[in-house]
């Protein structure tokens, strides 16, 4: 039985890896300062043996006895992470330092949930793990990309100067249950308007691409990353089936049965016109790759947000 950390654990993602871990055996400790957690996504874990909330910020240093470190905290969508775009690199440089340094003293392994937005608005396409980016550093995204992209450098750099078993996965595109209504992205804020019949709007002519992977993927992918023996990454995990903003939405007002109608607002600044991973590097390392359908997936996210609002 190993003891695990996971920062950001009441989140979208978070709580799904906890639960995951959980199934597993190991003891977890669900550390989150609920700027974009939830108390529901845990609720059913505290009943659990073995689990542990804590209620705290990775900005400040800490002393947790650990033998594993998923460091997911930070938030993840524009709206949240433009809220307060200076706590948001804060929480990317100085989180990523705090849990590099518990994992230096504890001698543990650690895993920094970095994010397919270092990519910027990317000239190469897909996109593979060598590609170096192409971000506007002073842009309304750079607190995010920047951070991300300098936390992914203090995961090198402890690598190399302390040998601390650090690895760096890249998360792309991904949805399903225990997302946020009110969050921003692009699949719960048409689930939300498409059950409500209200408008769909899309952002853009919505010739724009995304590359869409289920929660449950993807966090078989995160512990594939953390359990393969001497890895490092970067590695991109996400769904190679690449699509228009524009079939999404159709998609859903399919699936929901909506009379919703598609309107059409301006692109936001510096937002990516193409996204699409290349995930070459982890199905040959890892031996990974999603499992869960699109339309499957997105059928199971339409009927949690129809159970829940």
């Amino acid at each position: 039985m190993k003891k695990i950390l996971v920062t950001g654990g009441a989140g979208f993602i978070g709580s799904h890896l906890c639960r995951r871990l959980l199934d597993e055996g190991n003891k977890v400790i669900c550390l989150d300062n609920m700027f974009t957690g939830t108390y529901d996504n845990i609720r059913e874990l505290y009943a659990r043996p073995g689990f542990e909330f804590v209620n705290a910020d990775v900005i400040n240093p800490m002393h947790i006895e650990v033998d594993e470190i998923y460091n997911l905290a930070c938030p993840a969508s524009p709206v949240q992470y433009q809220y307060d775009p200076v706590m948001t690199t804060k929480t990317s440089f100085l989180g990523a330092l705090n849990m590099l340094e518990l994992a230096r003293k504890m001698g543990a392994k650690i895993l920094q949930a970095s994010t397919s937005e270092i990519y910027g608005d990317p000239l190469v396409h897909p996109q593979t793990e060598d590609y170096r980016g192409n971000v506007n550093t002073i842009g309304p995204r750079a607190c995010y990309d920047e951070g991300k992209r300098v936390a992914e450098t203090l995961f090198s750099d402890y690598r190399r100067m302390y040998g601390t078993d650090a690895r760096i996965i890249r998360i792309f595109n991904t949805y399903g249950p225990h997302m946020l209504e009110n969050d921003g992205r692009v699949v719960s804020n048409f689930i939300m308007q498409a059950i409500h019949n209200k408008n769909i709007t899309i952002y853009g002519d919505g010739t724009q691409t995304r590359s869409f992977c289920y929660v449950d993927d993807l966090v078989a992918g995160m512990i594939a990353a953390m359990n393969k023996a001497d890895f490092t990454g970067p590695v991109n995990l996400g769904n190679p089936r690449e699509m228009t903003i524009l079939e999404l939405a159709r998609m859903i007002i399919r699936k929901t049965g909506s009379g919703s109608q598609i309107v059409y607002r301006p692109l936001p600044v510096d937002d990516p016109v193409k996204r699409k991973p290349d995930i070459s590097f982890a199905r040959k390392e890892l031996g990974w790759e999603p499992q869960t359908d699109i339309e499957q997936g997105i059928r199971k996210t339409i009927e949690y947000f129809r159970m829940k609002y």
